[in-house]
């Protein structure tokens, strides 16, 4: 059972980060078409963070998996 619910944490904090990337990048695109300077460097930076956040979330599900994988080859 407790595999079920490590896997499932798993996928549930990786599709998550893909959420909020795809989203961060829309944000950051669609900054680009703002008249206003003082708009366009909040939504940048705001876009920014985001994608920072869900690339750490993307890369901690990665080593997560990649630990599992490679600790059940060697007590094999």
């Amino acid at each position: 059972m407790n595999i079920l619910i490590w896997w499932f944490s798993k996928i549930i904090i990786g599709l998550a980060s893909l959420l909020f990337f795809t989203i961060g990048i829309d944000v950051l695109v669609a900054s680009y078409k703002l008249n206003n300077p003082a708009e366009f460097i909040m939504y940048f930076f705001s876009s920014n963070l985001l994608i920072l956040v869900s690339i750490v979330g993307i890369i901690y599900v990665s080593v997560q998996i990649y630990n599992r994988f490679t600790k059940a080859r060697i007590h094999e």
